[in-house]
């Protein structure tokens, strides 16, 4: 009689890209992993990886059964497939051989409430749930991932050391933490990802403003975002902007980039960020303007309409004239502080909107070690989060990012330069509308009285909705017509 092959220490199902990385790197950090996939000939191409890649303890599986018992209990699943409907099907499939005290974690981009009542769908079984954010693309999945586990915590401990181990690790721990109750960790994921679509809407505007009033080339584009990542804007998205530039298109003259559809695709992360935004009544313009800009960059025929229309309507291109006195030197510094100011609004406003929903469902989540997971691995890490972090750690009630002593400090410094950009952009006819955004957050958050006194007056004339005083406590209600009818006719009489 055979021995039965040992047990293994963690299963995954769904064996995509993302799903075979993970699988990879969990068998690299020394854990026997078992996969499947409803699809065999992935199971086959993963077993093949995994044999490449360094005769990795991977064992892999063509049914639900015998991938489930090929698990030590308590059992813990991973899976990874696209969210909505097939994550019903799998866990489905699954839990039919699970028991009590097994685990499943759900590794998608899935909206936060799906995994809510996921986690209350198992619970008559026993069975304990995550929804785990997984931020880093491909390349971090395979080499270090920063990871946002939420639900059950015993689930989050039964995996913590297999996650801690195959986490991107930075000098103050791995890029993982137990985020928080229900689906807390998809959520936090969800606001990544939306304060990734600003961050990427902002680097494309210095790259116009660049490109057409300072009339850089991409080999100067390259250096310029090179040299700007060895600073304060260190981070991923610069660093492979930088590269982007270098690329020569194959098929042709020049560089690729010159040549890519200016039309921006979605998967829907970002739209949910700023329809929670709205839910929750939290300003995040910088936010809802990158996703504007995707939404419009989609009507490319209309947009190349439009630019015949209004040239025959007599608009000029205003470019040339303001390119013509520029000091390109001046203006890449400046750009570079535009920058990074319009950044911290941005991270700014995603933070307020995870506080907000963190007290609406008393998560308690601990916004410092959100931005500290975020230094590697992910997608958005910067060498800046790490001063987000101590800016919690300074406070954990900072009202916001923007009040930040040391924040505040270099939002000063940098106002001037990020003023004169947005100011050029708009004379030169340029759309900065991330800038603008970042801009206008930061302004009309600093001023102690807004002409919101005026809509005020409005709502009440036209729908008694009254209004308070600033020198006196109550609510006022006022017959704003027939006193101002009144005040009128006491005016005829004079003239």
């Amino acid at each position: 009689m055979e021995a039965s092959p040992a047990l293994s220490r963690i299963g995954l199902a769904g064996l995509a890209v993302m799903g075979q990385n993970l699988a990879l790197n969990i068998a690299e950090k020394g854990f026997p992993i078992s996969v499947y996939n409803r699809t065999t000939s992935k199971v086959d191409e993963t077993l093949d990886r995994a044999h490449l890649e360094g005769q990795l303890p991977l064992s892999g599986h063509y049914s639900p059964r015998d991938f489930v018992l090929s698990l030590q209990r308590p059992r813990s699943v991973i899976i990874l497939v696209k969210a909505g409907s097939p994550v019903d099907q799998t866990i489905a499939a699954l839990s039919e051989h699970m028991e009590a005290g097994d685990c499943i974690i759900d590794g998608g981009n899935e909206w936060y409430q799906n995994t809510e009542r996921r986690i209350q769908e198992v619970n008559p079984k026993g069975l304990l749930y995550l929804g785990m954010g997984v931020s880093g693309g491909e390349e971090g999945a395979r080499n270090g991932p920063s990871l946002m586990p939420g639900g059950s915590f015993q689930a989050y401990n039964n995996i913590k050391d297999i996650l801690e181990k195959v986490a991107a690790q930075v000098e103050d721990g791995p890029c993982v933490t137990y985020i928080g109750e229900g689906g807390s960790g998809n959520f936090v994921k969800m606001v990544h990802n939306g304060i990734e679509y600003g961050d990427m809407q902002l680097i494309s505007e210095a790259y116009d403003v660049l490109k057409n009033v300072g009339g850089l080339s991409n080999p100067e584009l390259a250096e310029i975002f090179a040299e700007w990542n060895r600073g304060e804007l260190e981070s991923f998205l610069i660093e492979i902007t930088s590269d982007i530039f270098r690329v020569k298109d194959e098929h042709g003259d020049g560089e690729l980039v010159d040549k890519i559809l200016d039309k921006t695709g979605m998967k829907g992360t970002g739209k949910w960020t700023v329809q929670q935004a709205a839910e929750l009544s939290v300003a995040a313009p910088t936010i809802a303007a990158s996703l504007d800009c995707r939404y419009l960059s989609g009507l490319k025929e209309e947009r190349e309409t439009a630019a015949e229309v209004l040239k025959e309507a007599g608009l000029k291109e205003e470019v040339g004239a303001v390119a013509r006195g520029i000091d390109k030197k001046r203006l890449i510094d400046d750009v570079r502080q535009a920058l990074y100011a319009s950044k911290i609004c941005s991270y700014a406003q995603g933070m307020n909107l995870l506080r907000a929903k963190s007290v609406e469902r008393g998560w308690n989540l601990n916004l410092g070690e959100l931005a500290r997971i975020w230094k590697g691995g992910c997608i958005i890490r910067a060498v800046f989060l790490d001063r987000i972090k101590k800016a919690y750690q300074r406070n954990p009630n900072l009202a916001s990012l923007v009040v930040d002593p040391e924040f505040a400090r270099e939002m000063v410094q940098r106002q001037a330069a990020w003023r004169r950009v947005v100011g050029l952009a708009i004379s030169a006819g340029i759309s900065t509308p991330g800038m603008c955004a970042s801009l206008a957050y930061f302004d009309t958050y600093r001023r102690a009285r807004l002409p919101a006194n005026l809509v005020q007056a409005q709502r009440d004339l036209f729908g008694a909705h009254t209004y308070e005083r600033i020198d006196r406590p109550g609510s006022f209600h006022t017959e704003w017509t027939k006193l101002a009818r009144k005040s009128n006719a006491g005016v005829g009489a004079f003239n």
